[in-house]
């Protein structure tokens, strides 16, 4: 057991900017639409039970998740406001989240016919938000097709369901306006072959879409990867940065022309270099496409990261970096005596988003959390 979390490597994550980040977004859409944090896969990586504390200073409506399992864990917290399962159930964990007073999206009549008889069996009303999908053909009832399945909606109320929210996912937020646009229409389209009632909350947007079109924030508004620090999309606000990982060198050896590191050997030194290796490789969600790609920071100088990533230590070049010692701290996210690297920084240099990249840190590195308490 480690006598210090930053013995080896670790996470650490800045409460205050988090909490700015959310400040942003409201001051975006303005004070009537109301703040749906996304906290699922443990708040983007960042530790759920820490992150909600902190969100919940910011007076959110509720919080959204996409599992039986995070909202369960979410009332272990002691959350007592609303909790949204946004994504579908599987049939099998319908009953437990109606009895367990989770608030759910639905997105089938077979969904509907589901949480209703769940909720006679159990004995207590459930509430729904009715996903209609306007593009992203993962979820939703077609909005093409509203005028159909309106019947199956209002059986479904009249029998033990609540309808409190109605809501749809956009697909391309991130970078191009005229989705939204498309994907608003088509919403209020089928929006208005239900007839929805007025206490019906409406939310679309998530945090592109409230950076992009905050006019169409509605009754609220979905947050996710801006509250975690990373770029909501191309051409955005960037968020406060939230995020930053560090990692110990525990290795420094002299290589001369021609000696290689890692496995497959794809790198080799074509002149007298120094190497460092540091305690933190993909078994810690460092992607392995960052070898011979990305780079670190070690005393505030760029680092390039040196063959191929393994699963417990990545080796760095830091023949142009004076008096590395053993136990000093790289920084693979965040800054170093002026120079930064960011979470989307990385991504891109790994061929992906920042999402993965957030989520992707695993449990073996441990979240530091500055400012929880101030």
């Amino acid at each position: 057991m480690l006598t210090n979390p930053r013995d080896r490597a670790w996470v650490e994550v800045q409460a205050g900017a988090l909490l700015r980040n959310a400040s942003t977004l409201r001051q975006v859409v303005g004070p009537d639409a109301l703040l749906i944090p996304m906290v699922k896969a443990d708040a983007y990586g960042l530790g759920l039970s820490e992150a909600v504390r902190i969100l919940e200073t910011a007076d959110p409506w509720g919080f959204g998740v996409a599992t039986l399992a995070e909202g369960l864990e979410l009332r272990r917290l002691g959350v007592v406001s609303p909790v949204l399962v946004v994504s579908p159930l599987p049939p099998a964990s319908t009953e437990a989240a109606v009895e367990a007073g989770m608030q759910l999206g639905v997105s089938s009549p077979e969904a509907l016919r589901l949480v209703t008889e769940a909720a006679e069996r159990v004995g207590r009303a459930v509430d729904i938000h009715v996903e209609v999908d306007t593009g992203i053909g993962r979820a939703g009832f077609d909005w093409k097709d509203a005028r159909g399945w309106k019947h199956d909606l209002d059986n479904a109320i009249n029998v033990g369901a609540r309808w409190v929210g109605a809501y749809t996912h956009l697909h391309s937020a991130d970078e191009d306006p005229q989705t939204v646009l498309q994907q608003w229409g088509r919403f209020q389209e089928a929006l208005s072959e239900l007839s929805v009632p007025d206490s019906v909350l409406i939310h679309v947007v998530n945090s592109a879409g409230a950076l992009r079109l905050p006019e169409l924030a509605a009754s609220a508004i979905r947050t996710g990867i801006f509250l975690y620090g990373g770029r909501a999309g191309t051409g955005l606000q960037a968020p406060e940065p939230v995020v930053s990982v560090h990692a110990r060198v525990v290795h420094i050896r002299q290589a001369h022309a021609g000696d290689t590191v890692g496995y497959g050997a794809t790198y080799q030194a074509e002149a007298k270099e120094q190497w460092a290796s540091l305690a933190i490789g993909y078994g810690d969600g460092i992607p392995r496409l960052l070898g011979n790609r990305g780079s670190v920071l070690i005393r505030g100088c760029r680092a390039p990261i040196i063959g191929r990533i393994s699963m417990d230590i990545t080796v760095v070049n830091i023949s142009d970096i004076a008096n590395i010692s053993l136990g000093d701290v790289a920084t693979l996210i965040g800054s170093d005596k002026g120079e930064q690297i960011t979470v989307d920084d990385v991504a891109e240099q790994a061929d992906t988003i920042g999402y993965e990249i957030l989520t992707g840190l695993s449990a073996r590195l441990p979240r530091i959390w500055r400012g929880l308490d101030e």
